[in-house]
């Protein structure tokens, strides 16, 4: 049975909703009642993988809590990006960060991943779904674009085979035509609250460059991307500034989508590692 059988109906559903252990305690006046049986731990595989600008870094404090609870945890950098900035080159693009993300699965032997992809990450996920759909048990879109057919890249050429103006606009500002650097078109507020100064602090440190081929290549859907996977969309309940829309998240409230509502920002993986956490951990 694929995915999309297992996942007939759309679920809707706010983190703060989840059950918890909590939920199994007997209300008074059913002392007599059996008592609940005892939930065995099932350690899981997280692949998380990072968005624009970003790197393996930022999970950090994810991954300690899923490993303190025992859980198997990958962060693998992209790239061009964060401690792998110094390899970008013009020829860095999707495929690139896709065969990342599929050589450090492969080298560890993970099986029965839950796939994580954060904001374009979105794009690499899909990719990695389409190349190694036999180890992917669940995919999850955390505030992520969510690429389709008929849009398989974040920037698409128009009707005549040109760069919309907005895309020819940007270029103009790429570091050496190619590297796409955050703070030349998104205010900080994008990522994180204007009022957290350690983490802001923190982005300004750690964001690097970005190669401008990730968002352009199409992402492979020949067998399947993300379609025939158990998935999720996360989506950020505090993100004030350009928060996510239709354009992102596009069929992830229709039939066949986990949806959940998280209290976080942009960058939840800092602002709100606990919650995040938590929610990653509930995934089946």
């Amino acid at each position: 049975m694929n995915g999309q059988a297992k996942h007939s109906v759309t679920r809707r559903v706010a983190f703060s909703q989840l059950a918890g252990p909590a939920a199994l305690v007997a209300a008074p006046g059913l002392a007599s009642a059996a008592a609940p049986a005892v939930q065995t731990f099932k350690k899981k595989t997280f692949v998380l993988v990072h968005g624009t600008w970003h790197g393996g870094w930022v999970w950090r404090q994810v991954a300690e809590r899923l490993q303190a609870e025992g859980h198997r945890v990958l962060t693998p950098t992209a790239t061009g990006c964060g401690e792998r900035a110094h390899l970008i080159s013009p020829d860095t693009n999707l495929s690139t960060h896709v065969q990342d993300m599929c050589a450090a699965i492969e080298a560890e032997d993970a099986e029965d991943v839950i796939l994580i992809g954060h904001s374009f990450g979105g794009l690499t996920i899909t990719g990695v779904a389409d190349r190694l759909g036999e180890r992917i048990a669940h995919i999850v879109f955390y505030d992520a674009f969510i690429p389709t057919r008929p849009r398989p890249a974040w920037v698409m050429p128009e009707a005549d085979g040109a760069w919309p103006k907005w895309w020819k606009d940007r270029q103009a500002h790429f570091i050496d035509g190619y590297k796409m650097n955050f703070f030349d078109h998104y205010p900080i507020k994008m990522l994180v609250p204007e009022e957290d100064t350690a983490n802001i602090a923190l982005l300004k440190r750690k964001l690097t460059w970005h190669p401008a081929g990730q968002w352009t290549e199409p992402v492979s859907f020949a067998n399947g991307g993300w379609e025939d996977r158990p998935r999720t969309y996360i989506h950020t309940t505090l993100q004030t500034f350009a928060p996510s829309s239709p354009a992102m998240w596009g069929p992830g409230k229709e039939a066949g989508w986990r949806w959940i509502d998280v209290p976080t920002a942009r960058d939840g993986m800092l602002t709100h590692p606990d919650v995040v956490a938590a929610c990653f951990a509930s995934l089946g």
